[in-house]
């Protein structure tokens, strides 16, 4: 049987927030925000071990107590430039440490979707775990699109049918997660998926909520605040 591996990229810095601290710091519920995510996946019967994935000049993470998730949580201070570079250079590292085979999975999530919940996750799981390409949560999209010119006036209204809003986690099978990100050029893609898109594959989409949502504003923050004090008094 396949094991299940969750992978963090936390080296960016997240400065569409406006704050000098790294976004994945910032406070939320009482804890950085990475604490979050790091928490569903340690807490997942279904996880074998977190790799986190940290900017090799990261000066936040040791200022933290992680003692709670120790037994299955390893920091790598591994991060590239890009998403995609850190994704890649925690594989590598990931593989130097741990027996990985080619056929486990590799779930990765953004540091700054905090609010995936233990069911969303096993879902996700669930959904793809005889699937023989592998794929990502998503939500259908709902709001009506535009395309505009240089001058933020509408040039066309885009049809909304069949598209999605990609989440994450997405996963993926380690050995070909591996050699899509390898045959990236320059490793410019934003996200897993894309880079398993340009191999010829077509990764599943598996239904999700809208409150996974990615943390980019400041406003983005004091929701996700207000969605766990709602959730802990459920």
């Amino acid at each position: 049987m396949p094991n299940y591996y969750a992978l963090i990229p936390a080296a960016g810095y997240g400065a569409r927030m406006g704050n000098q601290l790294p976004k994945q710091y910032l406070t939320l519920a009482g804890h950085p925000m990475i604490y979050h995510a790091t928490r569903t996946f340690c807490e997942s019967p279904q996880i074998k071990r977190v790799f986190i994935v940290l900017s090799p000049q990261d000066p936040e993470w040791k200022k933290y107590d992680w003692d709670v998730f120790s037994d299955k949580l390893s920091v790598f201070y591994c991060g590239g430039e890009t998403r995609a570079e850190s994704v890649f250079n925690g594989l590598n590292t990931a593989a130097g440490h741990f027996a990985i085979e080619s056929s486990d999975w590799i779930l990765v999530h953004d540091a700054a979707r905090p609010l995936l919940t233990q069911h969303q996750l096993s879902q996700l799981i669930d959904e793809l775990a005889d699937d023989a390409i592998g794929g990502l949560l998503a939500v259908p999209v709902a709001d009506t699109l535009k395309r505009s010119g240089a001058d933020a006036r509408i040039l066309q209204t885009e049809s909304r049918e069949h598209l999605w809003q990609a989440q994450t986690p997405q996963m993926f099978r380690y050995a070909m997660l591996l050699e899509a990100l390898n045959n990236v050029p320059e490793l410019s893609i934003t996200d897993d998926a894309s880079a398993i898109e340009a191999m010829g594959h077509h990764p599943r989409l598996v239904h999700n909520k809208s409150d996974n949502f990615k943390i980019t504003y400041p406003q983005d923050l004091a929701l996700a605040e207000l969605i766990m004090q709602q959730r802990n008094q459920q």
